[in-house]
């Protein structure tokens, strides 16, 4: 049994291309927000009630979050838990820093907090052009299976990102490290007609590193990025310094 869900809302586009790829290798429960939930995070709802709307069977709106989605589904809804858990088809890319905004990979990134296997999908379709949903479709359920035959690491979710080509154009899959995006300029002031001032946040030039061993990389030249990610955020290598020299410098009294 597999559980789909994303942050663009129970009737998004990839949402559906993902149930059509899905449903001809297994039992799929759909459970997804009432609405678009891009760049929620991974938020959990505590300040208001959460309802649940049957929309056909085995297809469910919740009016939260995708986090909110994957913890009643599994706590609430399902007849029993998962073996797999897919967030997308995203309208765009999750990729570099973007992923700590994402409502698609926080959705994945509950299910590894409950210990279900999970990933999370992304097309990379920008500047207005239409994504190829079917082409992710098929790249998610090759995944799938993969991921169903193999097991992942423990605590570690996937992030796939598609570039946005016809299947068959598509180079292959590069195992890639989250890379580096930064946006200039992305935060914009303007004044409403009564001259009160505001900000909107979004948009921006991108920019980001060019090692090959990226996940931005590997899209751009073609190839379908698959990113391990942990969720244990602990920086090991800093631990290690801050032992060897803030510890031991701190632990040093000045002689009386």
């Amino acid at each position: 049994m597999i559980l789909l869900t994303n942050d663009d809302g129970i009737n998004a586009q990839g949402l559906a291309a993902l149930a059509a790829g899905m449903s001809s290798m297994a039992d799929c429960y759909i459970v997804a927000p009432d609405r678009e939930r891009s760049a929620s995070g991974h938020s959990l709802t505590i300040h208001k009630p959460l309802k649940v709307t049957e929309i056909a069977p085995k297809r469910f709106s919740l009016n939260g979050t995708p986090t909110d989605c994957v913890a009643i589904a599994v706590n609430k809804i399902l007849p029993r838990k998962p073996d797999l858990i897919i967030s997308g088809i995203n309208h765009g890319p999750n990729l570099g820093d973007d992923i700590t905004y994402s409502g698609t990979v926080a959705a994945a990134m509950e299910g590894t907090i409950l210990s279900i296997p999970s990933i999370a999908v992304s097309i990379n379709a920008t500047n207005g052009a239409a994504p190829l949903f079917e082409s992710a479709a098929l790249v998610a359920g090759e995944i799938a299976l993969m991921v169903l035959r193999e097991h992942l690491p423990y605590d570690t979710l996937l992030n796939v990102n598609v570039p946005n080509l016809p299947h068959e154009q598509i180079k292959g899959t590069r195992l890639t490290r989250q890379g580096k995006r930064v946006y200039d300029n992305a935060i914009q002031d303007s004044y409403n007609p009564w001259g009160e001032k505001y900000y909107w946040i979004g948009g921006g030039t991108p920019y980001w590193e060019h090692d090959v061993d990226t996940d931005m990389c590997a899209v751009l030249d073609g190839y379908v990025s698959m990113t391990p990610l942990h969720m244990d955020l602990t920086n090991y290598p800093a631990m290690e310094m801050i032992k060897d020299q803030w510890m031991k410098r701190n632990s040093e009294k000045p002689e009386s």
